[in-house]
């Protein structure tokens, strides 16, 4: 990959050509390739479909589909959980030509009824456990002629859907749809308003596929991913079911994300791909796990982190590591840190990868130290989910890595990140207006600030409109904030800072709903709900050690003043978290404002 910079502008050089004219078509070429290797499976191998048995079952769904008089261009809706029948009904919609687009899980009938009704879908698959939300929602779109249901009996299930026609060949259809024609619909999660569509092509999602590749070294055959992300989001598409049906990655399907950390030992992933919170709980229990060694092993094992993290610090500085301490650490890496990465089940990847937020720096050292080299990544629906990405060999911590193959990077006056490339979205359904506000000439303004460096990586400040500016008029990143809040104490499960036009900055903070209950047990309050232990002394003590760390680590004027703990959770999908778990600041200030002004006049 080459790499140009000017200080305001990076490019990632000049992408591949997509390797099909259209999604399906490059399926096709994968499943010829593998043919009998599986495809997609369960954890307890109940279901192991092969390439081809996984081709054969999107025909027969693709003919049930055609039979509903499904076109070129017509919109379908899913609503379904992880589970392995996804990839071969969103499949059969493509080799169609239509458009499938995913609604998150949690999503409300009225949530439901806006993005069916926006993207016009006259047919939706939807599973069991959806289908009183869906009902509802349905009162509000009179469009809406199929419902195809998986898990239960109806007039159309996804089984006599497959039966319709189980000879059909959605060939002759798939040859009329070109890398520009619509693949899919990405609805972002509404942090300031209604959801928009994001309008991805067949050449966006493969050209990025395509310049991913480029940059991580994926084996030809014998690739392993996880499918555990919503599929409404871009990040499980794109890494999840787009990069694996392209290239040839076998799939295990997690149905449940809380238990991604325990699949990860049964699968042994290639690449694994997390947001910054899982990140921070592992780092949390592994550290933890340390300190209660016996004495006699103790010792060894911090001092072998202490020396391993000094190493990834010089080798980060561009200094010289000396001979000794590289030892050490080898000798560490031997006896300890290759022990751990098997027993997390990250001792096969060739790259991992954190992104959606900031990552804390001592989380990415912590990692690197015991041989996994975390880098993070940076992108957003409209760029189709990656636009820049730490090279597994060459991390810059504290950077999200320089533009993939194919993306220019280029910052406006005030800083603000501009993306050019052939993965940017043309535009969002049914919102010229939007699309126009969002495109400065060819240029898609993200509203993320950042910075260049002299190789070309960037460095994301944070959201333009989110930035903290206080009283005094000092501009700070409320989500750096955060994650180093989240990053003091392993009992901070989400948090808020607050301090625009304001003297100095509180937080509200939620407890972590897997760690408490385990603190708890530990400190004598073992049973308590989380809404009893956000009032014990012992809990707010905790999390004000925490709150006193983090606040080291930041200059006076981010530093937190003052907290509450708030006797609740915080659920994705709910009044404070998008379904992808970003915070919906207006609407918690909103919710919140007795508590704020409390923190503020108290």
């Amino acid at each position: 990959m080459e790499v140009g910079t000017a200080e305001r502008y990076a490019s990632g050089g000049p992408a591949k050509e997509p390797p099909a004219q259209n999604l399906y078509e490059a399926f096709l070429e994968t499943a010829r390739r593998l043919s009998d290797d599986v495809a997609i499976r369960t954890a307890d191998d109940s279901v192991a479909w092969t390439w081809n048995e996984v081709a054969a079952k999107v025909k027969r769904i693709a003919g049930g589909l055609a039979g509903l008089g499904l076109k070129k261009g017509d919109t379908v809706a899913l609503m379904l959980n992880n589970r392995p029948e996804f990839i071969p009904c969103d499949l059969a919609v493509v080799s169609l030509g239509g458009v499938p687009f995913s609604i998150y899980q949690t999503s409300s009938p009225e949530q439901i009824a806006y993005v069916a009704s926006d993207a016009e879908s006259r047919i939706a698959i939807v599973e069991a456990a959806f289908l009183p939300q869906f009902e509802e929602a349905r009162k509000q779109l009179p469009e809406l002629e199929h419902l195809v249901l998986l898990d239960t009996d109806g007039e159309l299930t996804l089984e006599s859907l497959e039966q319709a026609d189980p000879d059909f060949d959605p060939a002759e259809r798939s040859a009329e749809v070109g890398l520009d024609d619509l693949l899919t619909l990405i609805y972002t999660s509404g942090t300031t308003g209604p959801p928009k569509g994001v309008q991805l092509t067949h050449r966006n999602l493969m050209t990025l596929t395509s310049s991913v590749e480029d940059m991580i070294a994926l084996p030809e055959r014998g690739g392993k991913i996880i499918s555990w992300l919503p599929a409404a989001h871009i990040a499980e598409r794109g890494a999840h079911y787009y990069l694996p049906v392209t290239y040839g990655l076998q799939v295990t399907i997690c149905p449940d994300p809380r238990k991604i950390i325990e699949f990860l030992p049964q699968v042994r992933p290639t690449w694994f791909f997390a947001v910054p919170r899982i990140w921070e709980k592992l780092k949390a229990a592994l550290e933890t796990q340390m300190h209660n060694l016996p004495d006699g092993q103790r010792e060894p094992a911090l001092k072998g982190l202490e020396a391993a993290i000094e190493k990834v610090r010089l080798e980060q500085a561009g200094k010289e590591v000396p001979e000794e301490l590289a030892a050490a650490v080898a000798q560490a890496d031997e006896q300890m840190f290759s022990v751990l990465r098997r027993a997390l089940g990250l001792d096969e990847v060739v790259a991992v990868n954190v992104g959606a937020a900031p990552t804390p720096l001592e989380v990415l050292e912590f990692f690197h130290a015991i041989g996994l080299p975390v880098g993070e990544l940076w992108g957003m629906s409209e760029t189709c989910g990656t636009a820049t990405l730490n090279p597994p060999d060459r991390v810059k911590l504290g950077t999200v890595g320089p533009p993939v193959p194919g993306y220019e990077i280029q910052l406006a006056e005030d800083g603000e990140v501009m993306v050019k490339g052939p993965g940017v979205m043309p535009g969002y359904r049914n919102m010229p207006d939007k699309t126009a506000e969002t495109f400065d000439d060819d240029w898609l303004l993200t509203g993320d600030i950042g910075e260049l460096d002299e190789d070309g990586y960037l460095r994301i400040v944070d959201r333009k409109k989110e930035l903290i500016i206080n009283a005094a008029g000092k501009n700070m990143s409320p989500a750096n904030i955060e994650s180093k809040l989240k990053a003091a104490s392993p009992l901070i499960g989400q948090c808020i800072t607050i301090g625009d036009r304001r003297p100095y900055n509180v937080a509200l903070i939620v407890l972590d709903p897997d760690f408490a209950p385990a603190w708890a047990k530990k400190n004598g309050l073992e049973g308590k709900p989380i809404e009893e232990l956000a009032t014990e002394e012992a809990m707010i003590a905790a999390i004000q050690q925490g709150v006193d760390e983090a606040n080291s680590k930041m200059s006076r004027v981010e530093q937190i003043k003052k907290f509450t703990v708030l006797p609740e959770e915080w659920a994705p999908g709910g009044d404070e978290l998008t379904p992808t778990m970003k915070l919906k600041r207006k609407p918690i200030a909103e919710k919140y404002a007795s508590e704020i002004e409390d923190l503020y006049g108290s």
